[in-house]
């Protein structure tokens, strides 16, 4: 569904909304020369849209996302990168805003872009890009963007910039991305008399080591899957794709799912929960569950993104050590998102040169940053991640050998992952309204021992049909 540890809040089917939202200008964005009063005004500057921001240029900008009180080493890192950026460009005053909880909670992002009070540069994810523009919500910066005000510009994916157009036009910048693959307990492997270093590679292979890891007993499960609270059809449509289907067709009007490979999914899950018991009793899980099960050694694997390591790491007291990662097995597609910033549609454009120059000094540029590895290393922070890296070339290189030689954790323990690149593949239009549907699917197969297959995809189908017409 999304990317970075923000993701974890938009996975959840209702978010509280956030009642207020905080304005904090840092003392450390700006010195005198920067001052301007915070009346946002701007002075000077060149009308090509093309050029790079000129440093004479006096203007302030708004930044969504910046780090809470609550995270002390990233909020240090963002006041820093502050100071650099203003040696740089003396006279750009950054006005951070910040929120208590999650950086991006779906209904506090909707009442914001129907009120139009989006900060000028705002967060989102790859597929909110629709409803941003529906709203009017963001700048075209085509224009804007060139390797001369993103030197790295050539090294970024194609396909993850191409998550931020819409008819040719480029609507934003990436700062995250995320491939889904095999996220497995190396213990319980290695208890189970499976290599670690080896995982899964196709689905069958997954329903053996899954068998063997179940016969461990003490309630331990083999492979877990969500099935409420629209992940269940967010795996499902992971499922689908790894194994070369698909949930809508290419025209977006109409559902792929209900087809044999779509039964081929359903009728392996139901197998591996009633034939082989080795999915565990208990379902009807969302994100967290499984989380949990695989830091207390209770599961063997599931599918995920690379970034719940340091969340299990950091919230739940797992080591790195005791993870690693593969390919998502069939390996023919995999499910991929990513956020990344916008730019507030009708703002100056100097204020957008000023956005742009600091996307690209905080998160588009290699060693700089959120790419800065050594000083994530010493303020404990984990490396060593294989995402975000949405690099490709020279910068790639650069950037992987950085992250190995400060890394925090055992990085080979995700070679197999990194070696072993799957197609990524957007999620489909009108994503958590369909996920919603095909919850039923996954929830029907894996708490139902006489689930009927056919029924269930014919009546997703029908509703998701539905919800697809509606666009």
């Amino acid at each position: 569904m999304r990317s970075a540890r923000f993701r974890r809040g938009r996975r959840a089917a209702a978010v509280a909304l956030v009642s207020a939202l905080s304005l904090t200008t840092l003392a450390a964005c700006g010195t005198s020369s920067s001052d301007n009063g915070g009346d946002g005004a701007q002075q000077g500057g060149s009308s090509d849209p093309s050029a790079p921001l000129d440093p004479k240029t006096k203007v302030t900008i708004t930044i969504d996302c910046m780090p809470p009180a609550a995270k002390a080493a990233e909020l240090k890192h963002w006041k820093e990168d502050v100071a650099e950026f203003n040696k740089m460009y003396p006279n750009v005053t950054i006005e951070g805003r910040s929120t208590p909880g999650q950086c991006l909670e779906p209904p506090r992002f909707t009442a914001m872009l129907k009120a139009k009070s989006q900060p000028d540069v705002f967060y989102t994810y790859f597929t909110d890009l629709p409803q941003v523009l529906a709203e009017d919500g963001a700048e075209d910066i085509t224009a804007y963007v060139n390797d001369k005000t993103v030197p790295a510009l050539k090294d970024i994916d194609p396909d993850v910039l191409s998550s931020l157009r819409h008819d040719g036009k480029l609507y934003g910048l990436p700062t995250s991305n995320y491939t889904m693959g095999l996220l497995i307990n190396r213990k319980l492997f290695e208890d189970a008399g499976l290599n670690p270093d080896a995982p899964p590679r196709t689905w069958d292979e997954v329903r053996t080591a899954a068998k063997k890891i179940a016969g461990l007993g003490d309630g331990i499960a083999g492979f877990g899957e969500y099935s409420a609270g629209n992940q269940g059809g967010w795996h499902f449509t992971a499922q689908m794709y790894s194994v070369g289907g698909d949930v809508v067709d290419e025209s977006g009007k109409k559902t792929a799912f209900n087809s044999e490979l779509g039964k081929q999914v359903a009728r392996n899950l139901h197998a591996m929960r009633w034939e082989d018991d080795s999915m565990g009793e208990t379902q009807l899980l969302k994100w967290g569950d499984l989380q949990k099960q695989i830091a207390t050694d209770k599961l063997g694997m599931f599918l995920a993104a690379p970034d719940d390591i340091p969340y299990m790491v950091q919230q739940l007291g797992a080591k790195y050590e005791n993870f690693g990662m593969g390919p998502i097995p069939g390996g023919r597609n995999t499910l991929a998102g990513g956020n990344n910033y916008m730019i507030k549609k009708g703002i100056s454009g100097d204020k957008i040169k000023a956005a742009i120059a600091w996307l690209n000094f905080q998160n588009l540029t290699v060693g700089k940053g959120q790419f800065n590895w050594e000083r994530k290393k010493a303020d404990k922070l984990p490396v060593g991640i294989p995402q975000p890296n949405f690099w490709l070339n020279d910068s790639k290189a650069k950037d992987d050998a950085a992250r190995v030689e400060h890394a925090t954790m055992p990085v080979a323990n995700f070679k197999t992952f990194m070696d072993n690149p799957v197609p990524g593949k957007a999620e489909p239009p009108k994503a958590q309204e369909v996920y919603k549907v095909l919850d039923n699917v996954m929830s029907g197969v894996l708490t139902n021992k006489d689930a009927d297959v056919d029924k269930l995809l014919a009546t997703a189908e029908t509703q998701v049909n539905q919800v697809l017409a509606n666009q």
